[in-house]
């Protein structure tokens, strides 16, 4: 039992050509999922990945040889964990051990693997008052405590808010089962344990390594960040503010790690996606929660010590750069009917495409399925130069972004909506969010999704 994370970094490691891991991560096992790594350490991309199905396929039942040749098998453990969980100590690591000690941490693995490696990384990073929900730290796939290990569902890190009350934690941190992916709960201003979503905890995460990178004198115009298409607009922002080049890709860590590939003669420094996942440098080719949580911990435990905290340090990024405020909305179509109606409604959002949002113009449109990027004020077309994808994407004049695409994994169509409002001062904080929020249930109501 291992972090799938770990994987990806062995893989690099011993110099492998491929490797394979089976995981159901979150998800029932009828999900399972057949990952397939190879040589750089990223997951396999088209063409290769389609060859490789097309070969499995291929196969006859008969011709699977069930009874292993022993010698061929070499069993590898403690010594690839020390490897792996010291890297990640090393990549993760930038503040102090006196303010490490200093913040109080729950974690909660959710009956899933990073128990294997979570605990030892804060512990080796010098972080002394870790607090872990022993009624999910023990691996189980039935996941008897939750009704899903999901970190993107608030209820999932129910029992490890709840310590965290006991102990007055600082932070909260839980887990998928696969070790990729975290969700996290802060203090916001009153005090209160909230959770924040996945495009928060990316701008925070890319923003620290970014300011690390600046403090080090390590930024030569040769470095990039990197994003989601589905993820927030900030991303972006945040790579201009720092003359960082960016760059953003389709739905997947796969895509990410192609780009450390492309481009070598580029230095990946973080990046992530709205959906719980960040990559910190290139050493692992995947979104991995272990130098994540360290990363998170490090933001966390550095603000405390300045007498700020991690939330006040998030609103202190949207006073500089902007408050921009997402909203993921899934609707579930289950059986062949469901894929059939999801399907519909992708069709029917190209034939009758947005002209405005909230009483703003549409000014772009990107069909990702067409690879067609559409300017409306100039009425002219572009390539979009990225494989296809059943993505379609509506830019309004105000920087409002509303997104469609049907789940890869799941039987759901999910909305993604993205804006923005200028922020003066924390004092602003409160009202202008429930702007934002406002701004977002009107432009729901009006796509009759709520």
């Amino acid at each position: 039992l291992r972090p799938t994370p770990e994987l990806s970094f062995a893989l690099k490691h011993l110099n492998c050509h491929c490797g394979i891991v089976l995981t159901a991560s979150h998800n029932p096992p009828e999900y399972n999922g057949y990952k397939v790594y190879w040589q750089d350490g990223g997951q396999l991309v088209p063409p290769y990945d389609a060859e490789i199905v097309e070969e499995i396929n291929s196969l006859d039942y008969s011709e699977i040889k069930f009874d292993a040749n022993e010698s061929l098998i070499n069993y590898i453990g403690k010594d690839i964990d020390e490897v792996f969980i010291n890297s990640s100590v090393n990549k993760g690591s930038f503040t102090t051990n006196e303010a490490r000690e200093n913040l109080t941490v729950v974690f909660t693995s959710l009956h899933g693997t990073s128990i294997k490696a979570i605990p030892e990384t804060l512990k080796r990073a010098g972080y002394t008052q870790i607090n872990i929900v022993e009624e999910q730290a023990e691996p189980n796939g039935d996941f008897p405590t939750v009704e899903s290990p999901n970190p993107e569902e608030p209820a999932a890190l129910k029992m490890a808010i709840e310590l965290a009350e006991k102990v007055d934690g600082d932070i909260v941190i839980g887990t998928d089962p696969d070790c990729d992916r975290l969700g996290i709960a802060v203090r916001n201003l009153n005090g209160e344990l909230v959770l924040l979503n996945g495009n928060q905890t990316m701008v925070m995460m890319t923003n620290y390594l970014l300011e690390q990178w600046q403090k080090q004198d390590k930024i030569k115009g040769e470095e990039f960040i990197a994003s989601t298409i589905v993820s927030t607009p900030m991303m972006e922002v945040l790579g201009n503010a720092y003359d960082v080049e960016y760059k953003e890709g389709l739905t997947g860590f796969k895509w990410i790690a192609k780009m450390i590939k492309d481009f070598p003669e580029l230095n990946f420094i973080g990046g992530g996606e709205e959906s719980f996942g960040f990559m910190v440098g290139d050493f692992v080719r995947d979104k991995y929660a272990v130098t994540s949580t360290l990363l998170d911990c490090e933001i966390a435990a550095e603000a405390k010590a300045n007498g700020s905290s991690f939330y006040e340090a998030l609103i202190d990024l949207y006073i500089k750069h902007g408050f921009y405020k997402e909203r993921l909305v899934s609707i579930t179509k289950k059986g062949i009917e469901g894929a059939e109606e999801i399907n519909q409604m992708m069709i029917d959002a190209r034939n009758n495409p947005l002209t405005e949002v909230v009483g703003e113009k549409v000014v772009k449109i990107e069909d990702y399925k067409l690879s067609i990027a559409k300017d409306m004020v100039n009425n002219t077309q572009s390539v979009l130069d990225v494989p296809k994808s059943n993505v379609l994407i509506y830019y309004t004049e105000k920087g409002t972004k509303v997104a469609l695409r049907p789940s890869g994994t799941e039987p759901k169509i999910k909305f993604y909506i993205s804006v923005n409002a200028k922020l003066d001062n924390m004092t602003a904080f409160k009202d202008t969010e429930q702007k934002l929020e406002d701004k977002i249930d009107t432009i729901l109501k009006d796509m009759n999704l709520i």
